[in-house]
């Protein structure tokens, strides 16, 4: 994996992988269409795989076994359903098969978590009812995924490659940076830091003058029929499917996954008095979440996990929001009381033994929210109370976002600390959450940075279609935002880069010497063709535990 020059001209491989996403999106549509006109068993939310192992991989699909049959809805017959996975498009050469049954008590979803294959090997997939498959037989054939497994552990690996991307408001826009990402062969997987769904009613957020397409159902969800809706609505966005078809996705969630600002016995939004009890809205967003997602399911019921990439890297993954405390108020010196928890202590635990365990050069850390301290400086108040929306703050500006990890700065003293005393280096924090992307140092101490260390440092995505500052306020981009990125620079001196503008995702290219990320935008979120482009780079070098920006992506 070597630099070039960037061009901002599509490379003819760029147009035919394009044209390749673009049919595969064409020949779901087809399908469901086709099994739908025939009243019979359809794959109608496409097919995923997940979570790559050296040896095995996660494969998920759903059936509707009968028109009626909607997700949520409970309706249809047990529909028995074959696996298959393949060294080739055309499956000439199978070299895995099994059974599973689509369950209306599991939603008509299937996992399938099959092992015994070969390391760091592409692999296509599909699943069949009624006598389809290998056999010949005239059942109905899913769509074809394509996967990946890991690179075996203690395997010199020169380097791996991830799409990065969070915040994906079904009514806030197309879900176009998913094409542009399932249009890119050179990704080992796509890693997805949470907000996959929102769970608000229609027109709740974003307003309903801007609502781009209503989701389903159209109030705010609460039950598990509503949340299973809400996930099998995502899932028929072809962008989605394509991105699922094309590489395997590594998830963990936020709070939109249950509802605003989550925490363990409660939210924001959530009303016991009117909606039940929190217990049983987080069990039933839990449940459709595993049932919809390539995710494998703890038996703690949680998404903190491991995943190693041979000596290179290992992805340590965290639940934020299971095990936490209620958040704080801002101001509140509750923000520094050591019996808070963001992870809660056996999760936080975990990831310092983790850390300190891990012989792979790279740790990398998936954490919903940020991890850097946001500080202000004086904003404009026309500036100051939007900033405030998408970062928690109040309108006065106080520096501290109590749903961030600067709403728990006991666990973020304890895992810098460790961090520190521990000689763990080559730590990256790859994070989603605030619609922004951010280039950041996270610094032993802030307030004396940069003559004081950096611990870690950390990549910050913006959201796929989630409202951004000129969203909020109407705007268009580069107008007000470039105020409000210079404050927070100014106040924020561990923060090199902040893009307050753009909807994207980005690419983590790894490799011995260094951790690279590559910043991409879209044209326009309410434009289902959007194109994209690049917009700026930033890398670590391996025990610097500090970012610098380079001049182009890698290629």
């Amino acid at each position: 994996m070597t630099s070039r020059q960037f061009s901002t001209a599509p490379t003819r491989r760029t147009v035919v992988k394009a044209a390749a996403a673009t049919a595969v999106a064409g020949s779901v549509l087809a399908a469901a269409t086709s099994a739908r006109a025939a009243g019979g068993p359809a794959f109608l939310h496409g097919v995923a795989s997940g979570d790559p192992l050296p040896d095995g991989i996660l494969l998920w699909t759903r059936v509707t076994p009968a028109p009626d049959a909607v997700p949520g809805s409970g309706l249809g017959a047990d529909t028995p359903v074959v696996w298959e996975i393949a060294e080739d498009k055309a499956f000439s050469r199978v070299v895995a098969r099994g059974t599973a049954v689509a369950r209306a008590g599991s939603d008509h979803t299937v996992k399938a978590d099959v092992r015994g294959l070969r390391p760091a090997t592409a692999y296509f997939f599909r699943f069949s009812v009624a006598g389809g498959g290998a056999e010949g037989g005239q059942g109905v054939l899913s769509p074809v995924g394509r996967t990946r497994t890991a690179p075996a552990a203690g395997t010199s690996v020169p380097g791996i490659r991830f799409g990065v991307v969070s915040c994906a408001n079904w009514e806030a826009g197309w879900f176009s940076p998913y094409r542009h990402l399932a249009a890119r062969a050179d990704l080992d997987a796509v890693l997805h830091l949470g907000d996959y769904i929102y769970e608000y009613a229609s027109g709740s957020y974003p307003t309903q003058d801007t609502v781009v397409r209503p989701h389903a159902p159209l109030h705010e969800i609460v039950s598990l029929a509503d949340y299973r809706l809400r996930h099998a609505t995502y899932k028929t966005d072809t962008d989605l499917q394509a991105l699922h078809a094309a590489h395997p996705v590594i998830a963990i969630w936020d709070d939109h996954e249950f509802a605003n600002d989550a925490w363990s016995g409660g939210a924001e939004n959530h009303t016991p008095g009117t909606e039940g009890p929190w217990t049983a809205r987080m069990a039933a967003a839990k449940q459709a979440y595993f049932e919809w997602m390539p995710v494998r399911a703890s038996t703690e019921g949680t998404v903190y996990r491991r995943l190693r990439f041979g000596d290179l890297a290992e992805l340590h993954l965290l639940d934020l929001r299971s095990f936490r405390s209620e958040q704080a108020s801002v101001g509140n010196g509750a923000v520094d009381d050591p019996e808070r928890s963001i992870t809660g202590r056996a999760q936080l635990d975990w990831l310092k033994a983790g850390l300190t365990a891990s012989d792979a050069r790279w740790k990398l850390v998936g954490t919903s929210v940020m991890i850097s301290p946001v500080a202000f400086g004086a904003l404009p108040a026309h500036l100051l109370a939007p900033l405030a929306e998408l970062l928690g703050l109040p309108a006065e500006g106080l520096a501290v976002n109590v749903d961030q990890w600067d709403g728990y700065t006991d666990d973020r003293k304890e895992l810098i600390s460790h961090l520190r005393d521990h000689a763990v280096t080559d730590t990256v924090f790859l994070t989603g959450d605030i619609h922004m992307a951010w280039a950041n140092d996270v610094p032993v101490k802030a307030a004396t940075y940069p003559l004081s260390a950096s611990a870690a440092t950390e990549f910050v995505v913006t959201s796929v279609t989630s409202d951004n500052l000129d969203d909020i306020l109407r705007v268009a981009p580069r107008t007000v935002s470039v105020v409000a990125a210079t404050a927070v620079k100014a106040a924020n001196r561990h923060v090199k880069w902040v893009d307050l503008d753009s909807h994207g995702y980005g690419v983590l290219d790894v490799t011995a010497e260094r951790s690279q990320m590559d910043y991409y935008a879209v044209s326009d979120k309410t434009d289902k063709g959007a194109a994209s482009s690049w917009v700026r780079s930033y890398r670590t070098l391996s025990g610097t535990q500090r970012v610098e920006r380079v001049g182009a992506p890698v290629r």
